[in-house]
């Protein structure tokens, strides 16, 4: 039972934190975020947030930093739109899958275009 509530917990911090991060946060070292996933403890104690961030790797650790230093703000709004007893510690991790995926995809398709050449 303790699953299906963090699994549920963990969607709606998903949604939260995207309209957050898209309205709310005005530091401009955050870029084209996305939040990709998110991991809540069975004890709702933390959710670890995956983001997903268009640009090279500057851009992705700028847009880190500005999030770390977003989090007080990040939680305090989550604790009044979500109306938890405890609002679980946020941990930031950047997503490779998309880019990973992109790669594999990229890969796949000069595969298909030397074969048939």
């Amino acid at each position: 039972m303790a699953k299906n509530r963090s699994g549920r917990v963990g969607e709606q911090i998903k949604k939260e934190l995207s309209l957050l991060i898209q309205n709310e946060v005005k530091d401009p070292r955050i870029g084209f975020v996305t939040v990709t996933g998110v991991d809540v403890t069975s004890d709702l104690s933390q959710a670890k947030v995956y983001i997903s961030v268009f640009g090279d790797e500057e851009k992705k650790s700028d847009s880190l930093k500005g999030l770390e230093k977003a989090i007080g703000f990040l939680r305090t709004e989550l604790g009044k739109r979500m109306r938890l007893r405890h609002t679980p510690e946020l941990i930031f991790k950047v997503d490779e899958s998309i880019e990973y995926g992109s790669r594999i995809e990229k890969l796949l398709g000069e595969i298909t275009q030397d074969e048939e050449k």
